[in-house]
């Protein structure tokens, strides 16, 4: 579909998914909703794309659901919240489930679902002028975008309902602190610092990774005992692969691996 919310630029394996909506901090609307979940869709399928970067045009990284949309469907806000919340929850669940990992570059602001689009991703960076907030309850409005999922396992259910209930405004190293970002960069570093970690993610081998992440968010609802059944077994599976292979003779030989993801 061709896409008017967001672009989507692929070059060395490296696909980055650029919310468009500058003027409007990037917020999210019904057709930007839609857009993502295509997007998201095609670069889970494509095979050449080892690693997906998702950030925002101009001076947002996303500021949530568009408010005034909002006010304009009021006759019919049930509708309108779950035509966007649909869409939108499918292409969280697309990142979390995609064998691929994914970075959130942040811009930016972010608030809202934003931030649930930010901690759905595998990886987040920010830039030291970035600031986050929740915002839901100042509108009446509980948290969707897989924020009730995320946010008590990355912070804790009390800074988690502080979020929530207070709208407390974080900046980027605050939220760094809290475990939201991985790292923070200066403005005028923070694209190479970025793209350098996305390129050494697609060189890496990315079978791995989607086996790593894939444990990952199967331990969240299992046992200890067969948590580590299943590792077993996805190690197992990986020394049947070339990037297992390459990584044992690499080491060996004292000499880099070159991964190719199979």
């Amino acid at each position: 579909m061709p896409y008017q919310m967001l672009t989507l630029d692929i070059h060395d394996h490296i696909a980055t998914i650029t919310l468009n909506r500058p003027d409007a901090y990037n917020a999210l609307n019904v057709q930007m909703a839609l857009e993502l979940l295509d997007a998201t869709t095609r670069v889970d399928e494509d095979p050449e794309i080892r690693c997906v970067v998702v950030t925002g045009a101009g001076k947002a990284f996303c500021a949530g659901g568009d408010v005034k949309a909002f006010h304009d469907q009021l006759s019919q806000i049930g509708a309108h919240l779950k035509h966007l919340t649909g869409p939108l929850h499918g292409s969280l669940s697309r990142i979390a489930r995609m064998p691929k990992p994914v970075v959130a570059a942040v811009n930016g602001v972010v608030a809202g679902a934003g931030v649930g689009l930010m901690v759905a991703c595998d990886l987040s960076y920010a830039v030291e002028t970035a600031t986050l907030t929740m915002a839901y309850t100042r509108i009446g409005a509980n948290p969707d975008a897989s924020l009730t999922f995320w946010l008590p396992r990355l912070v804790g259910v009390r800074r988690a309902l502080e979020l929530m209930y207070l709208n407390r405004t974080l900046t980027a190293r605050e939220a760094s602190a809290w475990g939201l970002f991985n790292d923070v960069f200066p403005l005028d570093k923070f694209h190479n610092e970025v793209y350098a970690i996305a390129s050494r993610l697609a060189n890496g081998p990315t079978l791995a990774y989607a086996r790593s992440k894939k444990l990952c968010y199967v331990s969240l609802n299992e046992t200890l005992e067969t948590q580590m059944e299943y590792e077993a077994r996805e190690i197992g599976d990986s020394g049947g692969t070339d990037d297992f292979r390459e990584g044992v003779l690499a080491f060996v030989k004292k000499r880099t691996p070159t991964f190719q993801g199979r």
